[in-house]
């Protein structure tokens, strides 16, 4: 067959339409993928187990194609609430008194901040580290010494000033002499791995930190300096009366850390948090590859044993975002029970 000019620009036309069709089809089948989950994640400082669990789920998704964890160094909770509040971070964790004070807007923070759970994560334990044969037994014994109430806008500062108040101590004024104040204490603001170092040097008498267990820079000094933890059982009851239902008496063990007797403690909840506007997508994969790095991770901390849909959920007074509601219910956590050991 002789085909003239017009007869095969038609068929080429038909065969290209028919060819995009086609290719129009095969698209709709099979998607392109979505875009990689590139995400920042606020920790703590080094040597706490925040840092360590966010640096961790970085490590061990690194090797994914379509994941970028970075986790960054912070002061942890007040501070890690306003960089997810404004943008600055994606994801970051907290205590859960803190988170429920950003949610309000009651002080530290000016106003309610745009603030949604994607887990709880385990439970903080309180410390008050002080050297083996120290005098203290009591935070009120700390009267006329000086302590490390932990880095400024963290979650260890909070719970030092609470306590502190509890036991009536006031703080001593820079430049003022502690001796003319018996009910006063001085108060340095440093870094869990500042607060062990300067309480070996023997700069401070105390220092205050909340954190998971083990506490690595606790362990850490245990192994080079003979040292004590507080009993903080007593306050228990009155920091549920005038803060809320956050907190619980809980023990650290003897063991946990290097010739440490056990004693009672304050337990507070620890989450992830992520600002609410964060797309329902974004939110669902992270809370899917927390839960899928979970062995890996308890391989670099043991406290992530703990993490479970069941009891990741109870995060009021802060909302769940709905993103991680969504892989809550996909995995029919209501129907599932914790395995032996988990919270």
């Amino acid at each position: 067959m002789t085909w003239t000019v017009p007869q095969r620009l038609w068929y080429l036309a038909r065969s290209l339409t028919a060819g995009s069709l086609a290719v129009a089809a095969l698209t709709w089948a099979y998607p392109p993928p979505s875009e990689p989950l590139r995400l920042s994640i606020g920790t703590g400082g080094a040597g706490g187990v925040y840092h360590v669990y966010g640096t961790g789920l970085a490590e061990v998704t690194g090797a994914r194609p379509d994941t970028e964890i970075t986790a960054l160094t912070t002061a942890a909770s007040v501070e890690n609430n306003l960089l997810v509040a404004d943008g600055s971070m994606d994801v970051a964790f907290t205590l859960a008194d803190v988170a429920a004070l950003a949610v309000s807007g009651e002080d530290p923070f000016d106003s309610p901040l745009p603030i949604s759970a994607v887990a709880r994560l385990y439970d903080n334990h309180t410390h008050v580290v002080v050297r083996a044969d120290s005098p203290y037994q009591s935070v009120s014994d700390l009267a006329g010494g000086t302590v490390s109430v932990g880095a400024m806008g963290s979650g260890t500062e909070m719970m030092a000033d609470r306590l502190l108040d509890q036991a009536g101590l006031e703080p001593v004024a820079e430049g003022e002499d502690p001796a003319s104040h018996p009910a006063g204490v001085t108060r340095l603001q440093l870094s869990i791995g500042s607060s062990a170092l300067a309480l070996e040097n023997g700069r401070i008498d105390a220092f205050f930190w909340s954190g998971g267990l083990p506490t690595h820079a606790v362990g850490d000094l245990a192994e080079r300096l003979p040292i004590r933890l507080l009993d903080l059982s007593d306050h228990v009851p009155g920091l549920v009366e005038e803060y809320g239902e956050y907190f619980s008496e809980l023990p650290v063990p003897a063991g946990t850390y290097e010739e440490v007797p056990a004693v009672r403690t304050i337990g507070v909840p620890s989450l992830l948090v992520v600002n609410s506007r964060m797309p329902e997508e974004r939110v669902e994969a992270f809370t899917r590859l927390l839960f899928e790095s979970q062995a890996e991770l308890v391989e670099i901390h043991p406290v992530a044993l703990h993490l479970h849909p069941r009891s990741a959920i109870a995060t009021l007074p802060v909302p769940l975002h709905p993103g991680a509601a969504r892989y809550y219910q996909s995995v029919k956590y209501a129907n599932d029970r914790p395995p032996s050991g988990h919270d």
